[in-house]
């Protein structure tokens, strides 16, 4: 393999929405040899109702254009790239304002037509994660690159379902899995962008944890994929 595999640490929720802890979080997946350290850009009213499941872990977690100014920053500091998934035109705008390198399409955006079009827009690369695809199939989407991924939490993945190569219609996996067998599989079977939800501990609460990487994971994670990248095989 001679493309570098993009890994991604989804932060996501699991950090409880505080600024400090989140800057550890970003620590860690620097300290793994992560590329990217990722979130999430919603307004939790216009995806939610109050009566609906997981709608005040989402309110909790919510983050301002102001704080997301201040990890990206922190992100430049000390080196390890910030993109978020933006859920609606507006913190599209967040994002484009501080100075993102790229756009991610969440699974739950795959056919909101203004939001695509909008961040075709920007001219940047994209990354879409397709674990809401229906009958209307894949979307054309502009500089995207597509994820396969089911949007279980966490998904318990057969092999059936699972993609035998990617670098056709699939340049990686969003992994929603328990531990790291299928996130190794993807690298093994030519994936070239890796998602990974990212933790400091499962234990902590959170619709995400189970499903997501510690430290010790994700570090034996990309040595993994770094040694597959200089061809190394297992």
């Amino acid at each position: 393999m001679s493309k570098k595999v993009k890994v991604i640490a989804e932060i996501g929720h699991n950090h409880g929405a505080s600024v400090r802890i989140a800057k550890l979080f970003i620590d860690e997946a620097k300290a793994c040899g992560c590329d990217i350290a990722k979130f999430q850009a919603y307004d939790t009213n216009k995806i939610k109702k109050p009566w609906q499941s997981r709608y005040f872990e989402l309110l909790m977690t919510e983050h301002t254009k102001e704080e997301f100014r201040e990890l990206k920053k922190y992100c430049d500091e000390i080196g390890i790239e910030f993109m978020a998934s933006a859920f609606d035109v507006e913190r599209l705008g967040w994002l484009e304002e501080i100075g993102v390198k790229r756009h991610k399409i969440a699974s739950r955006s795959i056919y909101d037509t203004e939001l695509i079009k909008a961040m075709e827009k920007t001219g940047k690369p994209i990354i879409a994660s397709l674990g809401k695809i229906d009958e209307r199939g894949i979307p054309v989407i502009k500089n995207a690159e597509y994820l396969f991924c089911i949007s279980d939490y966490p998904t318990y993945m057969t092999v059936e379902e699972f993609p035998a190569k990617f670098g056709g219609t699939f340049a990686g996996f969003s992994d929603h899995t328990i531990g790291m067998y299928w996130a190794r599989e993807a690298v093994k079977r030519g994936a070239t962008i890796i998602e990974k939800h990212f933790t400091l501990d499962r234990k902590l609460p959170g619709n995400d944890q189970k499903g997501s990487a510690d430290p010790t994971d994700m570090k034996d994670f990309v040595t993994f994929t770094r040694q597959v990248e200089k061809g190394i095989t297992y």
